[in-house]
């Protein structure tokens, strides 16, 4: 069985919650609060590990390095060379701060050759009422949108989005955004860290200082056109018997379906040209191949080679396939 079981590493920012652990699993991490489980990562602030057949314990970056086979060879991977994505799952007990991310062209200008951070969120779950911040409702101007954040003005200018269960955001670098509290998000995006803080209500850290904002680089990527709020976008849902799956993004950086699996032996075919991830978000399932099986539960995360062959699926559960 070339897939194998990862084990994540976990973040204690303060505005996260006890989701992870109470309801997916991630009790064997000691982060308090553990506000970020990053499930598939090659970053050094956090990477994953091999959690089952023979290299279990490996980092994830030491076994790629060792089996560069295992990425595909999609442009994606072509350009970093490495595993080009990361996989997280968020608990949001309380807002996060207003923030944005550069692209590839400032990251690697101003950050020393880093990735710049696109991203997509899957909601998982939230709660009545719960919203999100994307992008601006008017149009403004830096030193406009500056003085909005000096004088803590800045919430006039942010679209405010209610969200529910199962709504899809793609977040390119540059746009404004927030996750609000009561959310738990699935997310998908470059492998960078790079997260530039606008704004964030004046809230002191776990060192009792208010925490660091970037208020000048921020301005520097920041998309500052106006837009009105989103609305999901039409989704087509594909079936067969047991298996329903719909495209949720197709982007130069990754690829997501989110998948519902309710049958045994449904054929997953081979993809030579890339890895993928798969996230399960609830129930159980089986992978099968060349007569070994892999088992994974709701919170667990499998890498799935690009060198394995046609896998077959098994089990009652739903999961994001995450490719390059």
């Amino acid at each position: 069985m070339e897939s194998f079981l990862l084990k994540p590493s976990g973040k204690d920012y303060i505005w996260g919650g006890t989701r992870l652990k109470t309801e997916f699993g991630k009790d064997f991490l000691q982060e308090d609060p553990l506000a970020e489980s990053w499930e598939c990562s090659v970053h050094p602030d956090g990477p994953s590990y091999v959690a089952s057949g023979p290299e279990v314990g490996k980092s994830l970056v030491e076994l790629l390095a060792e089996h560069p086979e295992y990425l595909g060879t999609t442009p994606s991977v072509s350009a970093s060379g490495t595993l080009p994505i990361l996989v997280k799952l968020i608990d949001v007990k309380d807002d996060l701060s207003v923030q944005v991310h550069p692209d590839d062209d400032y990251a690697n200008r101003m950050e020393n050759g880093q990735a710049g951070k696109t991203e997509l969120w899957y909601v998982v779950d939230a709660e009545p009422g719960a919203q999100i911040v994307f992008g601006l409702n008017q149009s403004t101007t830096r030193e406009e949108l500056r003085h909005s954040l000096e004088n803590g003005t800045v919430d006039r200018f942010l679209n405010h989005i209610p969200v529910q269960s199962g709504d899809v955001f793609f977040i390119t670098a540059g746009t404004i955004h927030a996750i609000g509290k009561g959310v738990l998000v699935a997310e998908i995006q470059q492998s960078s860290n790079l997260t530039y803080r606008l704004y964030d209500y004046g809230r002191l850290g776990k060192d009792g200082k208010p925490r660091t904002l970037h208020i000048e680089k921020a301005l520097d990527v920041v998309k500052l056109f106006g837009s009105h709020p989103l609305s999901q976008p039409k989704r087509v849902l594909r079936r067969t018997t047991g298996f329903v799956h719909e495209l949720l993004c197709s982007s130069p950086y990754f690829q997501v379906d989110r998948c519902m699996l309710k049958a045994e032996n449904i054929t997953l075919e081979s993809l030579n040209e890339s890895f993928r991830v798969l996230l399960c978000l609830s129930g159980s399932g089986t992978l099968s191949e060349g007569g070994e099986q892999l088992q994974f539960h709701k919170g667990q995360t499998v890498f799935i080679p690009a060198t394995a062959k046609e896998l077959l699926l098994s089990g009652e559960a739903s999961f994001l396939l995450v490719r390059g």
